[in-house]
């Protein structure tokens, strides 16, 4: 029987791993694998070109995306290095806003995962709810 628990423990930590557990982190979004997604959900002017995402996505580790939602909304996510950076990212979205924009960050921006989601206006729950639904690896 001594023999029998070792094998079980291994069993058990491989089916761990193989579930995604045990420590392991999940991939970060990418702006490359979140685009296709948002031009199929009909979103317009979709871009990972650097020159054309704005200054702190065009820096971030994962790439940066732009793109308008059908009723005229524009989106920039920045896709950081992993979860752990997402704040660092929030702090730059913030300390370059301006006017306006500036006293209503906090309306605009979100996060999940890896992806600081800031729009032009406060979206609606159903663009909010495209975008994020899009957010790949």
């Amino acid at each position: 029987m001594a023999l029998r628990a070792p094998a079980l423990l291994a069993a058990a930590l491989a089916a761990l791993a193989a579930a995604g557990c045990g420590g392991s982190s999940p991939k970060p979004y990418t702006a490359a694998a979140t685009a296709p997604c948002l031009r199929g959900k009909g979103f317009a002017n979709v871009t990972t070109a650097s020159a054309k995402v704005g200054f702190v996505a065009a820096f971030a580790n994962n790439g940066g995306l732009r793109a308008t939602s059908p009723s005229g909304n524009t989106v920039t996510i920045a896709f950081a290095a992993d979860e752990s950076a997402v704040s660092g990212t929030e702090k730059s979205f913030r300390a370059n806003a301006t006017g306006v924009y500036k006293r209503h960050i906090q309306d605009v921006m979100s996060s999940q995962g890896n992806a600081v989601i800031v729009w032009t206006t406060t979206p609606s729950q159903g663009e909010l709810g495209t975008v994020t639904s899009c957010l790949q690896t």
